[in-house]
């Protein structure tokens, strides 16, 4: 207490001073109309710039959330888009058997929420993890799905992380089509950069052209139709000369993956059990 005492002492004309510059701020710009609209818009200026630092903060913050619910509105836009483009090729048919666009998503399939905790790019065989497993209702070979595209297939799970099969992976393979074309091939990739991998075994006879989009086929308990993948980069002919083998650029940023999609398509579990015949 003595040392406080002492030091308001030692510095009191300081203090004297500060008191009185306030004191005569205050009288000049609230008797002086000129210097009191001066320090209004002056500190209309300054509190109109902290305002805009704090929001564009708080909009980083957000971030996130809207990251979320751009890549949930993505998906529903992709099955929308693969519905309709399925009904404009079914001519003739008849419309009371067309459904609502409004339910397509839950008609088809279930989507879940997750985000990658773990991924690798650079070995022949990447895996990517995730933070949600079997207590969120996260199964193997349920699809995994970014803003992009494809990312890969559910490989294992435990209570509370998945292991994903992404497509850079030697033993991914994914049955895929060119939009326009009802053939389809199988995906490969491999290895080098992340950004290609190979549609294999497509017929010669099928007409396609550089540029054409590459989608899912649907035939596959795994993906619905119509979800994007990529787009032809160039074409070559097999070994074999009997197939085409397509290189195609993905439409998935493998090196930015950081939330997806988990989609379980309705009817899964009855389709692999018919299948599985071994």
């Amino acid at each position: 207490m003595r040392n406080l005492l002492n030091f308001l002492i030692k510095y009191n004309y300081w203090f004297l001073f500060l008191l009185l510059e306030v004191a005569s701020f205050v009288l000049l710009f609230r008797f002086n109309h000129y210097q009191q609209s001066v320090f209004f818009t002056s500190a209309n200026g300054l509190a109109g710039e902290v305002y805009e630092i704090s929001g564009n903060i708080t909009s980083y913050f957000h971030l996130k959330a809207v990251n979320e619910d751009l890549l949930d509105r993505n998906v529903w836009l992709e099955q929308r888009g693969a519905f309709l483009e399925n009904k404009l090729q079914e001519q003739g048919m008849d419309t009371v058997t067309l459904h609502s666009l409004e339910r397509l998503s839950g008609e088809t399939c279930r989507i879940f929420r997750a985000n990658v905790i773990k991924n690798t790019l650079n070995r022949a065989d990447n895996y990517i993890t995730l933070d949600r497993g079997e207590r969120d209702s996260i199964r193997p070979e349920m699809g995994v799905i970014d803003a992009n595209g494809v990312v890969g297939i559910v490989y294992k799970t435990s209570a509370h992380y998945s292991l994903v099969i992404p497509v850079l992976n030697s033993k991914s393979s994914i049955s895929c089509k060119i939009v326009g074309s009802d053939y389809f091939g199988y995906l490969k990739w491999e290895g080098n950069d992340s950004r290609f991998a190979y549609l294999k075994d497509l017929p010669r006879h099928a007409a396609f052209s550089v540029g054409d989009t590459v989608v899912t086929s649907g035939y596959s308990a795994v993906f619905p139709e119509g979800v994007m993948v990529g787009t032809v980069e160039e074409m070559t002919d097999s070994h074999d000369g009997l197939s085409y083998q397509v290189k195609i650029r993905l439409a998935t940023d493998f090196g930015k993956v950081t939330q997806v999609r988990v989609i379980a398509r309705n009817g899964r579990d009855e389709q692999i059990g018919l299948e599985d015949v071994d």
